[in-house]
């Protein structure tokens, strides 16, 4: 199942947007010509885009040079910078806003933000801070992940971002889709992004119109066709895929998600990989765990 050319899309930010792994050497560093390689594959098979600098990319542990040349190497890779949304997020709004800065400089078509995460930021800190990374002239897609940031982009604060002219959309990672209705009500002109594999389906009925996703990495085809069945409302293609992914999608929300996906992508024949410390192999029960969810998938003729 190869696709030559992707659905037509209104946006930059819409479609699926892989969160991308990034291939690392043996001695840790990035390998950039199997990164463009794997930016390439994904959109050859059935995938929109790509988001370079995520946490699922290791964008922590990189340095200033390698997550510049990530971004690059990305755009390139790509062909078309509306397929790239470059991670954006640092500690302070000034650095945000440079990395903003260096991805319109690439090319990029949008970029995905934090809200502050270095301490419990109020909702004027917030919307300061969106608004500064906003003057770089690219879309920002805020990015809702207050289980890791301690900081909740709840239905209000993001109606009033998007009031601001801050944010042009929301990836969504609570896992709470009842969310999706209140955004939708609050603030109609928002899009939604599905944020977390395993809530694909729930919240793509509830109006989605992109997945900044993480398996798509292992199985592109697959889950592009559950994506496109999901948004159009073929039930009866999304159920049975959705099931049969879901023992994988779920380690998306896990904390264990970046050596997960890259496990999967090894059996599958993608550059997986190792991580880079503080992050190690699997072990033991949640090795076997991915490993089985895996092989079954691969031996469902799931690609």
């Amino acid at each position: 199942m190869n696709h030559a050319h992707t659905p037509p899309r209104s946006q930059p930010w819409h479609g699926i947007m892989v969160a991308t792994a990034l291939p690392l050497r043996e001695d840790h560093s990035v390998d950039y010509d199997a990164y463009a390689d794997h930016v390439a594959w994904l959109i050859a098979n059935g995938c929109d885009g790509v988001v370079p600098n995520g946490s699922l990319g290791e964008y922590q542990t990189l340095t200033d040079e390698e997550r510049a040349r990530v971004v690059r190497t990305a755009v390139e890779a790509a062909g078309d910078g509306d397929r790239v949304m470059p991670g954006v997020a640092a500690y302070g709004s000034a650095e945000a806003r440079r990395w903003a800065d260096q991805a319109a400089e690439a090319g990029a078509g949008s970029v995905l933000l934090l809200p502050p995460n270095a301490y419990r930021a109020d909702h004027d800190a917030v919307r300061a801070h969106y608004a500064e990374v906003a003057k770089a002239g690219v879309p920002v897609v805020a990015y809702n992940n207050p289980i890791d940031t301690k900081v909740d982009l709840t239905p209000p604060l993001l109606a009033r971002l998007h009031s601001d002219a801050s944010i042009v959309a929301v990836k969504e990672f609570t896992g709470d889709v009842r969310r999706a209705y209140e955004i939708a009500e609050l603030a109609p002109g928002l899009d939604l992004l599905i944020g977390s594999d395993d809530v694909l389906l729930e919240l793509a009925l509830a109006g989605a119109v992109g997945w900044i996703a993480g398996y798509p990495n292992a199985l592109p085809n697959s889950c592009a066709a559950l994506y496109r069945a999901a948004v159009a409302g073929d039930l009866d293609t999304a159920l049975p895929l959705y099931r049969s992914l879901h023992p994988l999608l779920r380690w998306d929300s896990k904390t264990e998600f970046v050596q997960a996906i890259k496990l999967s992508m090894d059996l599958a024949g993608r550059p997986g990989g190792a991580t880079r410390p503080p992050r190690f192999p699997l072990t033991g029960d949640t090795e076997a765990a991915v490993r089985a969810a895996t092989e079954k998938a691969l031996a469902e003729g799931l690609n």
